[in-house]
């Protein structure tokens, strides 16, 4: 009896030791097998990732090769935008269709016109954000100029040269001026002169106070003089010319606002009439609501729009005052 006992206890080991080794087995090929179709998958992203690497710098350096893309690549870096040329115009399209289809949904019954004006907003988006981005940063740049200055003053004084001043401002100076700063100082280390270094900077950041020191630590290494003097003195007119300009946004922004918004408005009426019930502008289009006359329509058109498109002009050059 002990026997039998003893031989079925062995025998239940054994069958659950085997049961164990069974699923282990079955598990780790199932992992070979899994972790090898994860390297294959892989290999095949990678490949891919390659001919698309490949694709897009073929068809950037296409596009940037021109006129038009080297303005481009111009208008992101002043944007401060990590966007390739052609990935800008890939955005543009992007952004055509998808508002264009937007509009589609909104007013499917006239589709045409609908998706044209969709199409048009799209268009015109990436390049009023981009400008946007433009002015915000250079309005920045402006103002972090002065303490620019005041830093190099006091570098040089402390017995720095004009590179490592450079260097100390894109070290302790907040964001835009110090990256700006820290690609002129890449560029020297590389062997740019910096003359070439400075109008590189010029050319991404168009700023007139910025010219000015340009112009300055330019004329100074041709002719020689103190370089700490000069920039002082460029630094507290340069402090005076954004305290007023700071002072001129401050008054001007009632003027500049009453011009965008009332500029808006009749644009954004029409548009909200147009997708709410279009049949109320089509009859804008005709004569008494029967016989089209739409060249009338398109005249009327032509005149409101070129109306408000002066009128917003003129209102800001009004509060467009130069310091």
């Amino acid at each position: 009896m002990n026997l039998i006992l003893i031989g079925g206890a062995l025998i239940l080991i054994l069958l659950i030791v085997g049961v164990v080794v069974t699923i282990v087995s079955e598990r780790s090929l199932v992992d070979e097998r899994l972790g090898q179709f994860e390297k294959d998958e892989e290999a095949r992203e990678a490949q891919q990732a390659a001919v698309r690497s490949i694709v897009t710098d073929w068809l950037n350096r296409r596009v940037a090769s021109s006129s038009m893309g080297d303005r481009i690549a111009r208008e992101l870096a002043r944007a401060d935008l990590k966007l390739k040329v052609a990935e800008y115009y890939a955005l543009i399209v992007i952004s055509t269709v998808g508002v264009g289809l937007v509009a589609l949904l909104l007013q499917p019954n006239i589709w045409y016109i609908s998706f044209a004006i969709g199409a048009v907003i799209g268009f015109f988006l990436p390049r009023f954000y981009v400008r946007q981005q433009q002015v915000a940063r250079i309005r920045k740049f402006d103002d972090q100029l002065g303490d620019m200055l005041n830093l190099m003053v006091n570098g040089l004084r402390a017995g720095y040269s004009t590179m490592q001043a450079m260097e100390a401002v894109s070290r302790e100076l907040p964001s835009p001026i110090s990256d700006e700063f820290r690609r002129v100082v890449q560029e020297m280390q590389i062997g740019i002169p910096m003359e070439k270094a400075l109008d590189n900077l010029l050319r991404r950041i168009p700023s007139d106070d910025l010219d000015f020191v340009v112009t300055a630590i330019n004329v100074q290494r041709e002719v020689g003089g103190n370089l700490s003097e000069i920039l002082d003195t460029i630094s507290f007119t340069i402090r005076e010319r954004v305290r007023i300009k700071g002072e001129i946004r401050v008054m001007t922004a009632n003027v500049r606002a009453s011009g965008g918004i009332l500029s808006m408005i009749p644009i954004g009426l029409a548009l909200a009439l147009w997708f709410i019930s279009p049949e109320y502008i089509g009859q804008f289009f005709a004569e008494n609501g029967i016989v089209p006359q739409p060249a009338c329509g398109i005249i009327a058109i032509s005149v409101i729009v070129g109306l408000i498109v002066s009128g917003y002009f003129v209102m800001q050059k009004i509060a467009d005052i130069e310091v």
